[in-house]
């Protein structure tokens, strides 16, 4: 199989079912590079997401025009090996984490957007003092008036942070993000259920699940009423399988 890499930034853009994904060496290098180079979106793609980036135009320009789009999903891991692509499976929440700790190291102002008023305050109390170091210098929750949103948008372009997490979910925080991140500094990724976990409302997968590549066989138990989303797992195979 094709190897990826020949320097820890170098990275190299492929498709799944027409859906941009980069191959990586190393993608926590590949993000620091892009912040390096001024700045940029990120955006993790897993199966599901990549099966409603065909069905909405908007999200899939947010996917397409994303700098660096990481495999984070077994699917999409499992549709480039197919394509004889070997990469790795790089989980959203970890990288995220891997990014908040190099922040606290190196000055990084830190903004994050998103999840219910009770998480964002669980984070703006906990995260330094896990973290210690990390500048959060804008925390904000999800869950604001319409009319509030223009003044957290001008604030948050006013900062100009380093790295702005944002859980909006799929597909809002992808075009939020592309819309916001426009002439700004910084990255900026979406996140999804991530400050969830960190704040403890949800649990990650066991380590042997995730091994497994059952991680949503897990979400699936903790959330029932994802069942109807799931279903566009196995018609992302067969697409893979037929197109392939």
């Amino acid at each position: 199989m094709d190897s990826v890499s020949t320097a820890p930034d170098d990275r190299r853009r492929c498709q799944v079912l027409g859906v941009p994904v980069d191959a990586c060496c190393d993608v926590c290098a590949a993000a620091l590079g892009l912040h390096a180079r001024g700045g940029g979106r990120i955006v993790t793609l897993n199966a599901e997401m990549t099966m409603s980036a065909r069905a909405d135009a908007a999200l899939g320009q947010a996917i397409a025009t994303a700098d660096l789009v990481i495999p984070d999903g077994a699917g999409v891991v499992w549709a480039l090996g197919r394509q004889q692509i070997r990469v790795v499976k790089t989980a959203g929440i970890e990288l995220a984490w891997t990014l908040l700790e190099y922040a606290a190291a190196h000055q990084w102002r830190v903004a994050l957007v998103g999840a219910s008023p009770e998480v964002m305050a669980t984070l703006r109390a906990e995260l330094p003092q896990r973290i210690r170091g990390l500048d959060l210098a804008l925390a904000v929750d999800g869950y604001q008036a319409p009319e509030a949103w223009p003044g957290v948008e001008a604030q948050l372009r006013a900062l100009n942070p380093d790295l702005v997490l944002v859980a909006l979910g799929v597909p809002r925080q992808e075009t939020w993000s592309e819309r916001m991140a426009a002439g700004q500094h910084g990255l900026w990724m979406g996140v999804g259920g991530s400050f969830d976990v960190w704040a403890g409302t949800k649990k990650r997968a066991p380590g042997w699940m995730c091994r497994m590549q059952l991680e949503w066989l897990y979400r699936l138990i903790q959330e029932p009423s994802r069942w109807r989303r799931m279903l566009s797992l196995p018609a992302f195979a067969w697409k893979v399988i037929r197109l392939g």
